[in-house]
């Protein structure tokens, strides 16, 4: 992604004279996201999603920080109700519950990402990509895997919310940098004006 489209879309919206634009990427971002959702498999007690390649990939083309303030409203369109994470979860009760720790990261994990991307850990260089992805993947796992190991106990914690994802998260995270390094590749042959 180009410093310059990463800027664009980074800036606050109080600041950037296409504050409509940016409101419609998180609206965007966040109807990728509830989607994502919905490609789940239920297990218990957590399930396994696309959340987090989502999570990620709205960091990365968005930027740190509208990256971020997406999927905050993600999560808020959730504690409002609305029917938005996986399996069709909404209200605050997931919040409270054994998935807490890994919404919790997923804000985090988009604006490590945002910045990693930001700073050549992008499409151009897909090897550091999937690094980074990794990286944003793993600190999701680990709060996620914190969180419910505080709840049941921490070698349930670890068999129950962490080693089942972490052939998916490897996976997930060649994806993505597979997916940034196309979308990389078709934004240079876009001609400049």
């Amino acid at each position: 992604m180009s410093q310059d489209l990463s800027r664009a879309v980074s800036a606050p919206v109080s600041r950037h004279p296409h504050g409509v634009r940016q409101v419609a990427l998180v609206l965007g971002g966040t109807a990728v996201l509830a989607a994502s959702s919905y490609v789940s498999i239920p297990m218990q007690p957590v399930p396994v999603s696309l959340q987090t390649f989502a999570v990620l990939m709205v960091g990365a083309l968005y930027g740190w920080r509208l990256g971020g303030l997406t999927v905050l409203a993600w999560l808020l369109e959730a504690a409002l109700g609305m029917p938005v994470l996986a399996g069709g979860k909404g209200g605050l009760a997931p919040f409270f519950g054994p998935t807490a720790g890994y919404l919790l990261a997923f804000p985090l994990a988009a604006m490590l990402m945002g910045w990693l991307a930001a700073r050549g850990w992008d499409g151009a260089h897909p090897l550091r990509a999937f690094w980074a992805m990794l990286l944003c993947t793993t600190l999701i796992l680990l709060v996620g895997g914190a969180w419910l190991g505080a709840m049941i106990g921490a070698a349930k914690g670890w068999q129950l919310g962490v080693l089942p994802f972490l052939v998916g998260d490897v996976v997930k995270s060649a994806l993505g940098a597979a997916t940034l390094a196309l979308w990389h590749s078709a934004r240079t042959r876009l001609p400049r004006t």
